[in-house]
């Protein structure tokens, strides 16, 4: 599906909306009222069109800037053009997509990764530490683990609520993949207390660090035995 015009494709979401998901999206910070299955499957019509992503991030709009992470070309970012979109993101289903979506496949990963992690800007801050994350899980060679639990250790107890949960997010998968530095990670979780008593559903685990480790080591401890 191409060749349609930037108000045409502003029209097709509109169609796609649904009040009574906005409600909902609404009280989790996000300001989209589309199913994002459906989001995406206009996104697959629609193909890559890189000219028309940076024109629907530009209308401002939460749903328009969403497909435009999903129809922009990431190579032909440039650092900046990633900095801006990171800091006028503004809704928290808006900065995953741009960070899974678009950073993680640009050539300037690394280096926005660097930047982000020591801004002073808790927002900015927390994407890179959803960056810094990744690497710990699948590329941690260069990353300085120790010196990451030190950080975590001075600041995360104070952080704002969104940088506190990317920076536990890391020191959780820091405990669960590597297992020198697990029991520093434990040992952090537990002297800090940091979403101690969040309210967990049944049959999920929860985000403390020290539960959440043993839960995901263990089962995964038992299903290595089991085979």
């Amino acid at each position: 599906m191409t060749g349609l015009s930037l108000s045409e494709v502003l029209g097709e979401l509109r169609e796609l909306e649904d009040p009574h998901m906005r409600v909902v999206n609404e009280k989790r910070g996000d300001g989209h009222a589309v199913n994002l299955s459906s989001l995406r499957a206009f996104a697959k019509q629609l193909g890559t069109q890189h000219e028309l992503a940076l024109d629907l991030w530009a209308t401002g709009d939460s749903a328009a800037k969403l497909l435009s992470t999903l129809l922009c070309c990431p190579r032909a970012l440039k650092f900046s053009d990633l900095d801006a979109m990171l800091r006028t993101a503004e809704t928290p289903k808006v900065r995953d997509w741009l960070v899974n979506y678009v950073v993680k496949k640009s050539p300037h990963c690394e280096t926005l990764r660097a930047a982000w992690l020591m801004d002073p800007d808790p927002v900015v801050a927390s994407a890179g530490w959803m960056l810094t994350t990744t690497r710990v899980v699948k590329d941690p060679d260069g990353i300085d683990l120790a010196g990451l639990l030190d950080v975590i250790e001075a600041e995360m107890k104070s952080a704002p609520e969104l940088l506190q949960w990317a920076m536990n997010e890391c020191l959780g998968n820091i405990g669960i993949k590597h297992p020198a530095h697990r029991s520093r990670a434990i040992g952090i979780g537990e002297r800090l207390g940091v979403l101690k008593d969040y309210p967990t559903p049944p049959n999920c685990t929860s985000p403390f660090v020290p539960v959440w480790v043993a839960e995901v080591v263990g089962r995964r401890e038992r299903q290595q035995g089991h085979w």
